[in-house]
């Protein structure tokens, strides 16, 4: 008898976590087996926690114990104020994911890709900045950076290129500006550069995203769309070069080419606000509207695991949700990450496609509307959604993947949108969520122009260049962002 409950009583939390997020927040299979035991999950329907029926199958005993889900745990105060709103503050920090070290990074791209932090082939990354022997200065190096969202998840920490000695510029007497060393190397124009490198490849996935437009004999409509986001390159350090020697050695454009990236778009708070009371105005974007929608993610039991219906949602004045779009995840044809050695963010442009689903058959609105309708909107849960018992789920075919509440201001000029917006996720595989501040550009004349071929590609590709001039000149004020 005390063996077995030796063994009761040392069942990880993180494995209950584990079958929780497995089974989704509705429990629709509501047994486990836990090493020696099974475990019933009952849900008590008032105070938000469950109580986990023990079974040790081999001599019949029952204990009762309650059970908090991580959505429902308190965070401890971490001593730092939090750049977000109150009600998208995180509510708890103990997250699951129980793959040993190598395997959480094996399976970066698929965990990652859900929340737009792509983990993307080395081959796709410029940089912009080096030496006239176009090297990094030897002011340069990775060093390790702690990523609240990949300790959830136990992946290693990330490495990150910092300057130890950032360039400055003087001004003399007469009001023109002297460079310091590291300066006198770097292109004044380097959005060109980037521009010529960046062009052949827009072009040749535009002409994929083209005959997918042409050929669309669905009744869903093709979104293609180009998009500038901004944040930082994270570096993933792999079994063939040691992490000392990338910590201790002079950081070579090689090195970096050899590790997988993210590209990591959690922003400061103090960017934010610059962009939205300072760049906006300031360069003739005008708001066009503030958004509070909360977007539900529905796996497919039809389609593969990658694949996920997004459903956009309005809080309606009753407290209850109102879906207004069905899209699929985006479809990404280009993806282009430029690391700015002299700067402390770097840019990400991509070119994406996104179906916006208006076809689907009434079976399938009735179950997804069942899904909706059922939400209950909750402030102090991650992603500010839960679901009754039984709920998460209809039937074989939908299922809950994981929830975003976004709230944002967007803005709108003759040739881009704007958007800047807080972000609070919770994902049910895996049970961890994280909040987070963003901010892209959407460049939709350069998709029109594109699209439709009524201008010359080479007045295209200016306004192409006057894109990426605009961005650097107004888009990369960030003080000190990591580590």
């Amino acid at each position: 008898m005390s063996n077995i409950f030796k063994d009761l009583v040392t069942i990880p939390l993180a494995l209950v976590d584990q079958s929780v997020g497995k089974l989704g927040i509705g429990f629709e299979d509501t047994k486990v087996r836990l090493g020696l035991v099974d475990v019933d999950f009952v849900w008590d329907g008032f105070e938000n926690i469950f109580f986990l029926v023990f079974y040790a199958y081999k001599v019949g005993v029952f204990i009762v114990m309650a059970y908090i889900p991580p959505h429902k745990r308190q965070l401890k105060d971490s001593g730092r104020p939090s750049p977000i709103p109150e009600r998208l503050v995180p509510q708890f920090s103990r997250q699951v994911n129980l793959k040993s070290s190598s395997s959480a990074n094996h399976n970066l791209n698929r965990i990652l890709s859900a929340n737009e932090r792509i983990a993307t082939p080395r081959c796709f990354m410029s940089l912009v900045g080096l030496d006239a022997d176009n090297q990094f200065p030897s002011s340069f190096h990775l060093v390790p950076t702690s990523v609240e969202s990949f300790k959830q998840r136990m992946f290693e920490n990330p490495l990150v290129l910092v300057n130890s000695h950032p360039a400055t510029k003087e001004i003399d007497e007469e009001g023109e500006a002297i460079s310091s060393t590291p300066l006198e190397t770097i292109s004044s124009t380097p959005w060109e550069s980037v521009a010529v490198d960046v062009w052949p490849k827009l072009l040749s996935a535009f002409e994929i995203v083209r005959n997918m437009l042409e050929s669309n004999d669905e009744l869903d409509e093709l979104k293609p769309a180009i998009i500038a986001r901004f944040g930082k390159i994270l570096f993933h350090p792999n079994a063939s070069v040691s992490l000392e020697s990338l910590i201790k050695d002079r950081v070579a454009e090689t090195t970096l080419r050899q590790m997988n990236t993210t590209f990591y778009t959690n922003m400061p708070s103090s960017y934010m606000e610059n962009i939205i009371s300072g760049v906006a105005p300031k360069i003739g974007f005008d708001l066009e509207e503030d958004k509070e929608i909360f977007h539900i993610l529905l796996s497919d039991g039809t389609e593969s695991k990658s694949s996920f219906l997004y459903c956009k949602c309005r809080m309606k004045e009753d407290k209850k949700l109102e879906l207004y779009k069905v899209e699929t995840n985006p479809t990404y044809e280009m993806i282009k990450n430029i690391l700015r050695v002299d700067k402390n963010l770097d840019l990400r442009l991509a070119l994406q496609t996104k179906r916006i689903l208006t076809s689907l058959t009434d079976d399938e609105m009735h179950s997804i509307g069942n899904i909706i309708n059922s939400a209950i909107i909750d402030p102090e849960v991650k992603g500010g959604l839960r679901w009754p018992y039984g709920k998460a789920r209809s039937g074989d075919r939908f299922a809950i993947y994981g929830i975003w509440h976004t709230i944002a201001k967007k803005f709108k000029s003759p040739s881009l949108s704007l958007m800047a917006r807080h972000v609070d996720r919770f994902y049910f595989e895996g049970a961890y969520g994280e909040a987070s501040i963003e901010v892209y550009l959407k460049l939709k004349r350069l998709v029109s122009d594109l699209q439709e071929e009524k201008v010359g590609t080479d007045s295209i590709f200016e306004m192409f260049k006057d894109n990426l001039k605009m961005i650097w000149d107004h888009f990369f004020c960030c003080d000190q962002y990591f580590p």
